[in-house]
């Protein structure tokens, strides 16, 4: 019984828990030059709408959703400025990095990269490749 709570609290919707997600979600990597894979990121997808913030879902080599990221221009991290109530898709979030970015094709302006892991830290090496 106790081998079971990790997935129950881990509940990824159906129509996103692999890859390739339904709904408005595209390859990140079928909009910019970039990999299919990001190495520390995975397999990137995101609602073109949404952009240049996100949500990004991102996957492990199995297609499986590890993390939900969103990527804020640092031009609108101010005063006037509040992200509140960012979503996790994903379901449940383990724990959140936080990290400056200089820019990338796609975002190519200096941003901020929020990520919502959904899985424990240990698991995180499913994306360091």
């Amino acid at each position: 019984m106790l081998g079971a709570l990790p997935a129950l609290a881990h509940d990824v919707p159906a129509d996103i828990a692999k890859a390739p997600p339904s709904g408005s979600f595209v390859a990140v990597s079928g909009l910019v030059p970039l990999p299919d894979f990001l190495p520390g990121m995975g397999q990137l997808f995101v609602d073109p709408a949404t952009l240049p913030a996100g949500p990004f879902l991102a996957y492990d080599h199995d297609g499986a959703l590890v993390s939900t990221i969103y990527m804020l221009p640092m031009k609108d991290l101010n005063p006037d400025n509040r992200f509140e109530d960012l979503a996790a898709p994903g379901g449940n979030v383990d724990h959140v990095d936080v990290y400056y970015n200089a820019g990338h094709p796609g975002v190519e302006e200096p941003h901020i990269h929020v990520v919502l892991w959904h899985v424990p830290v240990a698991d995180e090496a499913r994306v360091a490749e």
